[in-house]
């Protein structure tokens, strides 16, 4: 049974992701702003927090360094240690690189497509890296969430972005809530992601989306809750 899935995210009035780009405002900084959303992830209390590869870069910044020969892998799942809280990294490709098996003392889970070569496996089980092999080269999302709940014991995920992956996880059916932190600033501009991206068709006629509720925080800020149904 895959684990519960809230997506939450800091936005600009006109949905946009980077708070490095957002206007200014009287009421409060984007520290502040970020600081209200690190305590709404705390508040989740969830068992681990996945990301896309663009966002786990920004945290992990290793250069890769494969050992000259593979010997003997895992697949298609290799778990390196049980936690109590997992960073968790969508990388078909294999991209990512590690110096070490946490970020944050989260324990770091990566979700691999299956042509990700034995070496970078090897490579990750050394730095103390978990990782979940799909069978083919795109990883079917809702069979790898299943894995996580069955290997990693993880009931509650916490879904941060970027777009892209929150787009997917939304449309493969797998979000239950939605969550979005709305800083009172702007981006405003053009060709500039959003915090959900799918394609050029996007979303229409994929979920629902439900209102839960309206809240009022510090800063200037506000949290809308949103559960989400299938179409």
């Amino acid at each position: 049974m895959k684990p519960h899935v809230t997506c939450l995210m800091i936005s600009s009035i006109d949905g946009r992701l980077h708070p490095s780009r957002y206007t200014t405002s009287p009421d409060g900084t984007r520290e502040e702003w970020s600081a209200v959303y690190e305590g709404l992830h705390d508040a989740v209390a969830a068992d681990a927090w996945l990301v896309g590869r663009v966002t786990m870069a920004e945290m992990s910044k290793a250069a890769a360094h494969p050992p000259a020969v593979a010997g003997s892998v895992a697949r298609p799942v290799h778990v390196a240690a049980t936690a109590d809280s997992y960073a968790i990294a969508v990388d078909r490709s294999g991209k990512l690189h590690f110096d070490k098996g946490d970020v944050g003392g989260d324990h770091v889970i990566v979700l691999l497509g299956s042509d990700v070569p034995d070496t970078h496996l090897a490579e990750l089980a050394g730095d103390g890296v978990s990782y979940v092999v799909a069978d083919a080269a795109d990883i079917d999302l809702a069979a790898a969430l299943d894995a996580l709940a069955s290997h990693f014991g993880i009931r509650r995920l916490l879904l941060e972005g970027g777009g892209g992956i929150n787009g997917s996880m939304i449309a493969a059916g797998l979000v239950d809530e939605l969550q979005v932190l709305i800083a009172p600033a702007l981006d405003g501009g053009d060709g500039v992601q959003g915090i959900v991206s799918h394609g050029a068709d996007g979303l229409a006629g994929t979920v629902k989306l439900a209102f839960r509720s309206a809240k009022p925080l510090a800063h200037g800020t506000a949290l809308l809750t949103y559960d989400v149904h299938p179409a």
